[in-house]
């Protein structure tokens, strides 16, 4: 374990940026049954690397691969993994029109973005199609693991660089739509629901959080459930952009 996937010498720490997409932390593997893992990539070789990898794991287990992003909408309906593994860029069908169609099939199944692409562009469009992590493939191997493991928590993964550039990009957003069209009143969040909000932007998780505020997890949790319930969203992710967006919230 340990190796890369590739593409840079240094490993990139993966980071939780939030719980993924449905409400907090309603998702977990049934008690003592290991994460079920579906790979989609069109190299094979690549499948087949990521399946040694993860079969030295005792607590996942890949249950299908798929070469496309149709064929993945197809085994995500049939196997109903909790995890997908899945590439942006494929012949036939995209990753990410995959994310959005295999939501609608297979509703409980978290996406991870595994990818050489760190456009902007991409990532955006994919946590809009409902992916729960984007991480790139110079990753170690046992960061996937360990990304498949938080996803399958509830919390959201992406690359420190990426989730960067997804800042820069809100904050592009913002200023664009504050330009085009006047903000809608947003309902009203408590001081201490703007103080949770703000460091989930920021990348902390639940226990993160917890520390930094000295109040217990439970609390928290509590505390992004109001916040997402407030704003009618479904995600914490989906929070910080609705906050920046209507000005609830500031990023430095």
């Amino acid at each position: 374990m340990g190796d890369h996937f590739g593409l840079g010498p240094a490993t990139v720490p993966v980071v939780g940026v939030s719980p993924g997409l449905g409400a907090e932390s309603d998702y977990a593997p049934r008690r003592g049954e290991p994460i079920r893992v579906l790979v989609v990539d069109d190299h094979a070789l690549f499948r087949r690397g990521l399946e040694i990898v993860l079969a030295e794991e005792e607590d996942i287990t890949v249950v299908g691969e798929a070469g496309d992003g149709a064929e993945a909408v197809l085994k995500a309906a049939d196997l109903l993994p909790d995890i997908i593994l899945m590439d942006v860029r494929m012949p036939r069908r995209s990753g990410i029109e995959a994310c959005t169609a295999i939501k609608d099939v297979a509703p409980s199944t978290k996406i991870i973005m595994l990818t050489i692409s760190d456009e902007e562009a991409d990532l955006y469009e994919a946590i809009k199609a409902g992916a729960t992590g984007y991480l790139l493939k110079e990753i170690s191997t046992d960061e996937v693991a360990t990304a498949i493991r938080a996803v399958a928590d509830g919390q959201s993964q992406i690359s420190p660089s990426m989730a960067s550039k997804l800042l820069t990009e809100f904050k592009s957003m913002i200023q664009r739509r504050s330009d085009e069209r006047e903000l809608v009143p947003a309902p009203r969040l408590t001081d201490r629901e703007l103080e949770v909000l703000k460091l989930v932007a920021t990348g902390m998780n639940n226990r993160e959080i917890a520390k930094e505020l000295f109040i217990s997890e439970n609390t928290v949790k509590n505390h992004v459930r109001n916040i997402l319930e407030k704003l009618q969203l479904h995600s914490r992710m989906e929070a910080v952009v609705y906050a920046m967006r209507e000005k609830i919230l500031e990023i430095g």
